[in-house]
């Protein structure tokens, strides 16, 4: 059922992307994902190249359009076809209100929630011709607000009500649209180094089994938002 289809995940050099890419892989989905550096980027793809050669890494800036435009064209050159775009890439930089930058809060917003937005604008038909799937990753922080977070709760909340304001604007072409919200997940968000102190957070690869058990649902339903916890966080 999955098999000759093509995925695109954007942040997908590492953390939650990169392990929805291997997942996916795995899987028999051909995989395109970006990031912003060439050498990480290049780095994935070898990494990757271990679980499917049906894989491309691409250079992409998600705060650009035209960038992300030339990510798409780039899986069509090589794939043929886009049927699955999961909108992954983010950033969070946590900071009281009053000592947040505007260049901060600009990247978060442009990365977290303006990114995901011309994402789907570069791809959108591309899966109008296939009735794909458009997948954006939020976070719990899409809607319990926390102490320094106004920037990042900011971009998730948007998130989370761009992705439903989508699902219903797309669904006429029989695209369908989903919002996950994870807790915390063991990457190397924010500076952290993952280590065997965080294997009671959601680990990559069981982000990437949820992006699969979606694609594989039928065709008559749809998970519009899913949040998505450890089971006994803090431990």
């Amino acid at each position: 059922m999955l098999k000759h289809k093509t995925a695109y995940i954007t942040g997908g050099t590492k953390g939650v992307g990169f392990g929805i890419a291997k997942i996916l892989l795995e899987n028999g989905i051909s995989v395109a994902f970006s990031g912003r550096q060439k050498e990480d980027v290049m780095r994935a793809e070898d990494e990757l190249k271990q679980y499917s050669p049906n894989v491309l890494g691409v250079v992409s800036d998600v705060r650009s359009l035209e960038s992300e435009t030339e990510a798409v064209q780039c899986v069509i050159e090589k794939f043929g076809r886009l049927d699955y775009v999961i909108a992954n890439a983010g950033l969070g930089i946590f900071k009281p209100v009053d000592e947040l930058s505007a260049e901060e809060w600009n990247d978060m917003i442009e990365t977290n929630l303006t990114g995901v937005f011309y994402t789907l604008k570069a791809s959108v038909e591309e899966l109008k011709k296939t009735e794909g799937y458009y997948i954006t990753i939020s976070s719990l922080a899409g809607a319990n607000f926390f102490e320094n977070g106004t920037g990042y709760n900011a971009s998730k909340f948007g998130v989370v009500g761009f992705t439903q304001a989508a699902m219903i604007d797309l669904r006429k072409y029989n695209i369908k649209s989903t919002v996950i919200m994870p807790g915390s997940v063991a990457t190397y968000f924010n500076g952290n180094k993952p280590s065997e102190k965080d294997n009671w957070k959601i680990q990559p690869e069981d982000m990437g089994n949820l992006v699969l058990d979606i694609l594989k649902m039928n065709s008559r339903v749809l998970p519009s938002k899913i949040e998505f916890r450890a089971t006994n966080p803090g431990k």
